[in-house]
């Protein structure tokens, strides 16, 4: 089980403490938590986090692919997990982010 964060905030849960995850929200909250976090911001884990922040470089048509490569690239190290697919909304300036795990396909929507 994990806690859930919301903006960089934890969750309260209205009793004077946090809300958990587990299952699929719990492995939901790890994918939000490294690809929302920039690649080598934790000094001593230089391989924590994504280079998400990078796709504003890239061409609009390019960002689904590349958010892609971003997204595969952070979440290497989750177990049984899998990026599957991403698509880039120019619009709302999100990456949407298509996973399987443990053969459940799950969503991630990644406010850029």
């Amino acid at each position: 089980m994990t806690t859930q964060l919301r903006n960089g905030d934890y969750c309260p849960d209205g009793k004077g403490g946090f809300l958990q995850a587990a299952g699929g929200e719990e492995v939901l909250e790890r994918v939000l938590f490294l690809l929302t976090a920039r690649r080598g911001s934790f000094p001593l884990l230089p391989e924590v986090g994504s280079r998400l922040h990078l796709l504003a470089r890239e061409k609009p048509g390019a960002r689904g692919a590349a958010g892609a490569g971003y997204a595969a690239e952070a979440l290497a190290g989750e177990p049984a997990l899998a990026v599957t697919g991403a698509a880039w909304d120019e619009e709302k300036r999100r990456l949407h982010v298509t996973l399987d795990w443990q053969g459940v396909p799950l969503t991630a929507e990644v406010p850029l």
